[in-house]
């Protein structure tokens, strides 16, 4: 049995912050529906399609029932408070106030279930002058410091991180604070509203090194001058490759498999706050020692020496990978209309209650008749809202 089994979660919201959220409570057992519009939500309309699903609609909302209704029309209002009233969770990600205007705001369906944790997610938070502006991935990325993070060391040119990496952590923390508030209702009873921006997610995840000199209030430091203007990113004879020494024995480990003992007691690398302060010339002198060696033998040598490394691999050789083999890291499924189907497993392995993916991603209102039946609706009480196009078939 999955830890969420019987967790029923509704989830309203677009593109990744939110769906992502949703889809980790799926994994975890939770029945989700996706409340989406007629016209589908956005993802559905992002590159090529599988079964009428992209490839990125599928690993963003795999679990989950989906149900497409006009939520400004009064039958399509009446079929989303019938779903709130047994529901356990609600997800938006609207701007702040739109919720609100659509007529479904917490207040509103606190009234019809007290027990209900009610999820906001925003951008920027719901105050201040950002407030209600519209917001992808890359605008949080630069409110929130990560292109300063990933700067190029050299240039100092802004960069960004070419994932959607903001709606993903906002993802992860918004499972999280869900899990936790599901867990504070069995003690209480209570439901509550979870609030969190992307924005609060990002500096949460970047505060404790790349924000490390905005830390003491009085003994502020610019942390770029000790990040130096390399990378831990390494060119051997023949690949990249990458290694790292932080402690005493681990940068003595290095030195040795460099055959340069010499450097182990050298006066600025002696202590970790030497090698620390002097960044720049430490890794100069690795880069420069890496060079000699083909990747294989050099790779072995920091082995044997208890030296953090790995080689630098692309995405064409990951699925090969012995790590990723041994771990099981990425599952093949196979359904029916989709054929086999890749997806990183559920990296949360629960012993007792396991975590996996329960179901394909949903085509566009396929289970509209499904989760209507389940709340009384007769069929011919569905045929009429099929035949309104206030509910797609």
């Amino acid at each position: 049995m999955s830890a969420l089994a019987g967790i029923k979660v509704l989830d309203l919201t677009s593109m990744v912050s939110g769906p992502v959220a949703a889809m980790m409570l799926a994994d975890q057992g939770a029945d989700v529906i996706k409340v989406e519009p007629t016209t589908g939500e956005q993802m559905r309309h992002i590159g090529p399609t599988v079964n009428k699903v992209t490839a990125a609609f599928f690993s963003c909302n795999r679990g989950k029932r989906s149900i497409a209704v006009d939520l400004k029309s009064e039958e399509g209002k009446k079929i989303l408070f019938d779903l709130v009233r047994d529901a356990d969770v609600l997800i938006q990600n609207f701007r702040p106030g739109a919720i609100e205007r659509m007529g479904f705001g917490e207040s509103v369906l606190r009234e019809l279930n007290k027990k209900l944790i009610y999820v906001s997610i925003n951008g920027f938070g719901e105050e201040g002058p950002y407030a209600h502006k519209r917001v992808y991935d890359p605008v949080i990325q630069a409110l929130s410091c990560a292109t300063d993070i990933q700067a190029d060391r050299t240039t100092g040119r802004p960069q960004m991180f070419r994932i959607i990496i903001a709606d993903k952590v906002t993802a992860i923390t918004a499972a999280q604070a869900i899990s936790t508030a599901l867990y504070a209702r069995e003690k209480s009873g209570e439901g509550q509203h979870i609030r969190l921006s992307m924005l609060d997610a990002m500096l949460s995840l970047f505060w404790p090194e790349a924000m490390a000199g905005l830390t003491y209030a009085d003994k502020e430091f610019d942390v770029r001058k000790f990040q130096g203007v390399m990378d831990l990113i390494y060119e051997t004879q023949d690949r990249f490759i990458t290694a790292g020494a932080i402690s005493d024995k681990e940068w003595a480990g290095m030195c040795r498999a460099l055959g340069r003992e010499d450097l182990i007691d050298h006066p600025q690398f002696k202590t970790a706050q030497d090698r620390f302060t002097n960044n720049s010339e430490r890794k100069e002198i690795t880069a420069e020692e890496i060079r000699k060696w083909s990747s294989e033998e050099i790779l072995a040598r920091f082995d044997a020496e208890g030296v953090p490394c790995a080689p630098i691999i692309d995405r064409s050789e990951l699925l090969a990978h012995e790590q990723i083999v041994a771990n099981g890291s990425v599952e093949r499924l196979h359904f029916e209309a989709f054929g086999e189907v890749r997806q990183a497993r559920h990296p949360a392995r629960f012993d007792k209650t396991p975590a996996r993916v329960q179901r394909p991603a949903p085509r566009l209102g396929e289970h509209g008749r499904e989760v209507l039946t389940a709340l009384g609706y007769s069929e011919s009480a569905i045929d009429a809202l099929v035949k309104a196009g206030t509910v797609l078939d």
